[in-house]
This record gives structure tokens, sequence and C-alpha cells, in this order.
């Protein structure tokens, strides 16, 4: 069955890539350092400038070099499901993976996802291997990207987990909460949730 779209206006998935289709990297690093501090993500943070400020404080607080961030996310697979899913959504729609992560975090997922379109932001790193800062693509780069589509004429479907979702949701022309917190449910109620991927399938089909 074939998403429905609004008349001549083709299909677009615009969807978060940690929570969606992977683990969260952060909290997997916790877990692998004993660093229980770094299991904050956007789904407990709004402000994701912040987030990251705070993560890398306590990564120069252990030493802690992007190496060793790189050598937990090579242990890491996607979600139960995901990659098989993602394929079955790019048959039927275009689908773009557009991400708070980074580039150094997620390139080697892509092989396990089957290459899909993604937007990602940079990791700014000093001669000792350490996080030193970042570069977005562009402020509320989310929010943004679903307009843009729209603009170019897709009908867009926006699908998330976090605080920095919802505004690309609230930007597109149908917005899914995929497996939310308690906290951005309460707070969001006026988008659908999904709490599986063929709860996706029937919203996108719906």
């Amino acid at each position: 069955m074939h998403a429905p779209a609004t008349p001549n206006r083709p299909l677009l998935i615009a969807a978060d890539l940690e929570g969606v289709f992977l683990p969260e990297i952060w909290i997997a690093v916790a877990e692998r350092t004993g660093l229980p501090e770094l299991r904050r993500t956007t789904r407990d943070v709004p402000d994701y400038s912040a987030l990251m400020r705070y993560r890398m404080d306590i990564l120069e607080q252990h030493k802690l070099t992007l190496a060793d961030i790189q050598a937990v996310i090579a242990t890491m697979d996607p979600l139960p499901g995901a990659a098989a899913f993602l394929d079955d959504l790019r048959r039927r729609a275009q689908v773009v993976i557009i991400t708070d992560s980074f580039y150094e975090f997620v390139t080697p997922f892509l092989p396990k996802l089957h290459y899909p379109a993604l937007f990602a932001h940079q990791l700014e790193v000093d001669a000792r291997g350490m996080l030193a800062g970042f570069r977005l693509r562009t402020d509320d780069g989310k929010r943004k990207a679903a307009e843009a589509f729209r603009g170019l004429g897709f009908h867009v479907i926006g699908i998330g987990d976090s605080y920095n979702d919802v505004r690309m949701l609230a930007a597109a022309n149908q917005g899914i909460l995929f497996r939310p917190p308690a906290n951005v449910i309460a707070e969001f109620p006026e988008f659908p949730i999904a709490q599986s991927y063929e709860d996706l399938n029937s919203l996108i089909d719906g």
C-alpha cells in the first residue's frame, strides 16, 4: 500500500535518526564508560547547544576522546527491524534522515542502514583528539528542512522522538512521535504516537 500524498505532491519522509532507527549513542557511551551523567539526551534537555557543551565538559574532565566514543559506536547496531523498515519506506517514498548527531558518529551506521540520505552536523576535534566544539549545518535545521521540502513541492511527514524534533514535526504536513518519553508526550499532545514500526506504517498510510 502506498502512502498518501496530496494531489501532485509526492511524499517525502523527514525522520530523526537516534531513537527512530538507532539506539541513543550517548546513552551507550554512558553505559560503556560508567558515566551516568552522559545519559542526558534531547529527550531530557530542549536546548541542544547547552546539552552539547555539558557533554564536552564531562568528556574533558574524564579525558575521553573522539576515538573512545567511536570505539563504543563500533559495537552498536540499528534498532531491531530498523533497516528492513527503512528499506520498505524508501521503496514507497523519498526519505531523508535529519539528525542532530554528527557525521563523525553516525557514518559507521550508514552501511548497516543501506546508505540513506543523511543530514548531520560536524565535530571540531583538537590535537589531543578531544571534542573541542561543533558546527551546526544551520540553526533550527530540522524545521528549516521540513519547510524547504514543502516549498519544493513535497507532502512532508516528519518523524521524531525528542524535543529537538518537534519544530520539524510542526513544520511538516504531518508530524508523528515515535516512542517518545512521557514528558514529550505530555507537552506535545497534538502529535500522534507510534510505538512500533507497524504503528508508523499505519499512521503514514492512514
